[in-house]
């Protein structure tokens, strides 16, 4: 068979726009901007094709952890999460003892190097106990310069970022830290004030962590850091689009001040994404996965989610009625553009990774292609 094809007659969304019975040339790995005289062609009419999406925050899935040291697992994990759309994922740490992290986070660097995942993303040890969600009480610490780089330099030039509560002791000097090495700072799980938020953000911080939640709520005399994030054009908010994390208006909230431009939907999935309820650990943690949502065994919170980014980008569609443009920003684009990849990954465009999905008219996915090889045949 050809290596080149040819898909014709979709709905293909390109970064400037949405071109109706669109066609995209595939040679080998890449897009390609003409097509080879054996190239096959592939007949997507009534369909839609939009770049690979890419998930900065996610846990694991298909009942495997990205922490586990079994590379197996890791692998069924990121294999899961490519059955439904995603084609670039970041492997996301809960917080761990760092002598655990530091081991981890050498096994992921290798995975990373072989392009199996995007990276690494720390999520704790650095974040306040007063917001922990699902994280081990007992292994939080304050956000040490000194340890982060320890977490940055076992990463070997992987890590993509680090969520902190920038308002602890050594937050505002880790963050300048991070930056310097061209990592992401993330504001999360933090009990910070709206001054605290702006000074992290003037030293450097991009990104909010789930934004809404694992935070002080808005307020009206104390905004908290939810207005500072909202409303400084420097941060990119995560959103989890699963139905439990926001409530629509939340979600609508923030498109409304950041723009398309400045959201990342994530899944923030654990081990529980694509395989279904029962029960699980999330770290050191016993979490309970019932009709979907993961909640910790021991008090109840919220642990992760068990979504996966086509579920998230049908919702955004179907139910919170976003542009198919917007929701393919916040779900490829924004989070390559983050990550530093998006001249490879993030949109469809001749000399980038031929890494797309195939959706149906109601958005379910039909087809993934990933580096040109099909995982899903449509």
């Amino acid at each position: 068979m050809a290596t080149a094809k040819v898909l014709a007659g979709a709905k293909v969304v390109l970064p400037t726009g949405t071109v109706t019975d669109g066609r995209v040339i595939v040679d080998g790995r890449k897009i390609a901007g003409s097509a080879p005289e054996d190239a096959e062609t592939v007949d997507l009419t009534g369909h839609w094709v939009v770049p690979g999406f890419v998930d900065m925050h996610n846990h694991g899935g298909g009942g495997a952890s990205f922490t586990s040291g079994a590379i197996d697992e890791i692998l069924t994990g990121v294999r899961t999460h490519q059955q439904h759309g995603t084609t670039t994922i970041v492997a996301s740490f809960v917080t761990g003892d760092m002598d655990f992290l530091v081991q981890r986070a050498g096994l992921l660097s290798e995975l990373a190097e072989h392009g199996e995942i995007a990276g690494i993303h720390f999520e704790g040890p650095f974040i306040s106990p007063c917001r922990k969600g699902a994280h081990d009480e007992t292994l939080l610490r304050d956000p040490d310069p000194a340890e982060v780089r320890k977490l940055i330099d076992a990463a070997r030039g992987q890590a993509k970022m680090v969520t902190l509560a920038t308002e602890l002791p050594g937050g505002i000097d880790s963050v300048r830290l991070l930056a310097e090495h061209g990592v992401i700072a993330a504001i999360g799980h933090t009990d910070a004030t709206y001054e605290q938020t702006a000074a992290a953000i003037d030293a450097g911080a991009t990104v909010a962590t789930h934004l809404f939640n694992a935070m002080p709520q808005l307020g009206h005399r104390d905004p908290g850091p939810i207005a500072a994030l909202l409303e400084d054009d420097r941060i990119t908010v995560e959103l989890i689009n699963d139905g439990t994390h926001l409530h629509p208006a939340a979600l609508e909230l923030a498109f409304h001040h950041k723009g398309a431009e400045k959201v990342a939907f994530i899944t923030d999935a654990m081990d529980a994404a694509g395989f279904g309820d029962g029960r699980y650990m999330l770290g050191p943690l016993e979490v309970e996965v019932k009709d979907s949502v993961a909640r910790l065994v021991e008090g109840g919170s919220i642990a992760g989610s068990t979504l996966t980014l086509d579920r998230a980008f049908k919702r955004a569609v179907t139910i919170d009625k976003l542009p198919v443009e917007d929701v393919v920003r916040a779900i490829s684009a924004n989070p390559a553009q983050l990550l530093g990849m998006y001249d490879t990954v993030g949109s469809l465009e001749p000399g980038k990774d031929a890494d797309l999905v195939v959706l149906d008219a109601e958005f379910e996915v039909k087809g993934v292609l990933r580096k040109g090889e099909w995982l899903i045949r449509p």
